[in-house]
């Protein structure tokens, strides 16, 4: 195992996947400060261009975004009081007041350094776990495939926020989606209302172009304006640092809850920042959360960038998807050739080394940027909306009608876009229509294989009777967890006011 970390190593540091590591990591920091554009907003952008690329080199950049997206949307949520993404709501309550109080400079340098820790822990989380996962995952065959396709269905409900029923849906919704074109198992066409286009199924980037950056676009250019109006700066980036390290302790608690946390499918997001600040407003003595306490930055910050390491263990190694980020990278994973599961483990193990260590080092080297530009950074939240949009939608058309240089991608785009801003207003979740569309096929695949191998023998398999047991407890936990998250996020919206 220490041989091919240190094999993987030295691919990371080859210099072209150092190169694309260092552009996803810029790519995420400007998709984490400007409000609006999350972590599978930039997947999706990014999705379409890693398509016959290098795995190594191609996860080099998804991974680099991924990693840094936590770490830039500190900026406006510090400076601005204005989320960058929903991970850094709880920065909001303490980093903000210490903005107004001239500690702008003070936050930040608390807050990229335990992201930089977080990220390392959540990364050494990741590599820990590929002991103990590959013997069980090595065992397994069609039908407990199957089943882990279901557990990754059954997170539609934890991603739907306050309404479980709407994910439901919107999970069905893009198993449908999914299902156009060929059938995996039978020689049949769905959905293809004769259309040559259409019998090739819809594509993947196409898809998440559509569902995550359009309505975005939208709601950018209907709310004018620029995104930030102004901001105080002043030196102490040193002094936040002094404050995260006199606080260790702090820190790597809420580094290992973000980790736990994210190892857990459907959970993460705006959940593990409010936990990990209601925890930490628990159990810190003589605290005065709310109203610019530093170690109000600290316990959020060093969670969130901990959870992108833990969630990646149910995504690479069992195929389930916890979040639309998630999802989109693994639909990465399949237009570079490669499908999650035991394959990561085994043939492809190189490959998952080489995410552990793209992890790490994306972390320490966004922390460090950030640190270093934080005050020319800062100027690109006051850049107005509308003059970002043109810019996204050379983007967004470049990017979808790369997928078959075909008409018919624009189209699809347009309409699965405007289905996504109609989910928006109705406040629709849709990450769970993504996980859908990434699963439909493989879940019908696996499910006629288990069929024609063992008949309905298989369902009486222990393995998958304990998945199914599985999937009950982790919705059952998840909804209590989130019942939890949103007594802590309105407790916080009480010491705010």
């Amino acid at each position: 195992m220490l041989e091919a970390a240190w094999e993987a190593l030295l691919v990371v540091l080859h210099p072209s996947r150092i190169g694309f590591m260092f552009l996803g990591i810029f790519i995420g920091i400007i998709v984490g400060l400007l409000p609006g554009l999350s972590g599978t907003v930039g997947m999706s952008l990014l999705l379409p261009f890693v398509f016959g690329l290098d795995p190594f080199v191609g996860m080099a950049l998804l991974i680099g975004m991924v990693a840094v997206v936590h770490t830039g949307d500190t900026f406006p949520s510090i400076l601005f009081g204005i989320p960058g993404s929903s991970g850094s709501q709880a920065t909001i309550m303490d980093g903000f007041p210490l903005s107004k109080q001239g500690q702008a400079s003070r936050a930040m340098g608390a807050a990229f350094f335990c992201s930089m820790v977080g990220g390392v822990i959540g990364g050494l989380a990741l590599y820990l776990t590929i002991p103990f996962a590959r013997p069980l995952i090595t065992a397994f065959s069609s039908p407990e495939l199957f089943m882990l396709t279901m557990l990754g269905l059954s997170m539609a409900g934890l991603l739907a926020g306050k309404s479980p029923m709407k994910g439901v849906i919107s999970g069905l919704l893009g198993l449908l989606i999914g299902s156009v074109g060929s059938a995996p198992a039978v020689a049949e066409y769905r959905y293809t209302f004769d259309s040559l286009y259409l019998s090739n199924g819809l594509s993947l980037p196409v898809v998440a172009l559509a569902v995550f950056a359009f309505p975005v676009m939208i709601t950018m250019l209907t709310e004018k304006g620029s995104i930030a109006k102004s901001g105080q700066l002043k030196s102490g980036v040193l002094t936040g640092v002094m404050d995260a390290l006199r606080n260790k302790f702090l820190v790597f608690r809420s580094a290992v809850f973000g980790a736990l946390i994210g190892f857990v499918p459907g959970l993460g997001g705006s959940v593990v920042d409010w936990i990990a600040y209601g925890a930490a407003q628990k159990t810190v003595k003589q605290n005065d959360f709310g109203k610019g306490d530093i170690r109000g930055v600290i316990a959020p910050e060093s969670a969130n960038n901990a959870k992108e390491g833990g969630s990646l263990v149910p995504t690479l190694l069992f195929g389930i998807p916890g979040s639309g980020t998630t999802a989109i990278l693994l639909g990465g994973l399949t237009l570079m050739g490669l499908e999650a599961g035991p394959r990561m483990l085994t043939s492809e193990l190189p490959l998952t080394l080489s995410i552990v260590w793209t992890l790490v080092f994306a972390n320490i080297f966004g922390a460090l940027l950030c640190m270093i530009l934080i005050r020319p950074i800062s100027k690109i939240s006051m850049v107005p909306g509308e003059k970002i949009v043109p810019f996204l939608l050379v983007l967004l058309v470049v990017g979808a009608y790369q997928s078959n240089f075909s008409w018919g991608d624009l189209i699809v785009f347009v309409i699965i876009g405007l289905l996504g801003y109609v989910m928006t207003i109705l406040d629709w979740p849709r990450p769970p229509l993504l996980i859908g569309f990434v699963l439909a096929l493989s879940a019908e695949r696996y499910y006629w294989i288990s069929i024609e191998r063992y008949g309905w023998e298989w369902l009486s398999n222990p393995l998958v009777i304990t998945l199914a047991v599985i999937i009950l407890l982790l919705l059952t936990g998840g909804t209590i967890m989130k019942r939890f998250s949103k007594t802590i996020e309105s407790k916080g919206g009480e010491i705010s006011s």
